[in-house]
């Protein structure tokens, strides 16, 4: 029960708190957060200030067994804010063109996947990344993002049908709904 343990630390505020939660979070939450905001710099800051931000607050974690939520909401408030403060959209043409309609390699599919999310909004990506990325449960996804359960489904509803049209754009897969 890592999570108990890291808890524990932060609640202390124990200076090996810091890497305990860098060598078990950090890389589902630069990877969640690079999934927002596209940039992997920035989510190397974003992932850098998540840590700093839990270590300094770590006495406010009132269930240990939430740590992990309480982090992936941390970042991905820190990754909209970032993406609402500089209003624009990263093209991701580079991946895209990667992927054509002959294209059967998984990487390809993958770069296609990739290249779908990254046409949502930032708001819906963020709930993609958390609802199946991180898989959590759509009630811990509603607070997170602070909404409802209800809306939350519906983004990701609205969010699924539009990443399954762009997919069957770039692969010529139309039809096909096993993918996405």
């Amino acid at each position: 029960m890592a999570h108990i343990r890291i808890a524990r630390l932060l609640e202390t505020g124990a200076p090996e708190a810091f890497d305990a939660l860098l060598e078990q979070y950090g890389s589902e939450i630069q990877t969640a957060a690079y999934l927002i905001v596209r940039d992997r710099l920035d989510a190397e800051d974003i992932l850098a200030e998540t840590l700093i931000t839990a270590w300094q607050k770590g006495r406010d974690l009132r269930e240990p067994a939430a740590l992990r939520t309480w982090l992936l909401r941390i970042a991905t408030n820190k990754a909209l804010l970032l993406r609402r403060s500089r209003s624009r959209i990263v093209p991701i043409a580079e991946a895209a063109e990667l992927t054509g309609p002959d294209s059967t390699d998984p990487s390809a599919t993958r770069l296609a996947i990739l290249a779908a999310v990254g046409q949502l909004p930032t708001e819906m990506r963020a709930a993609v990344v958390l609802r199946y990325y991180a898989d959590l449960p759509v009630e811990e996804v509603a607070r997170v993002l602070g909404k409802s359960p209800n809306t939350v489904k519906s983004q990701l509803r609205v969010a699924l049908a539009r990443m399954r049209t762009s997919f069957d754009r770039r692969t010529g897969q139309e039809g096909r709904r096993d993918v996405v």
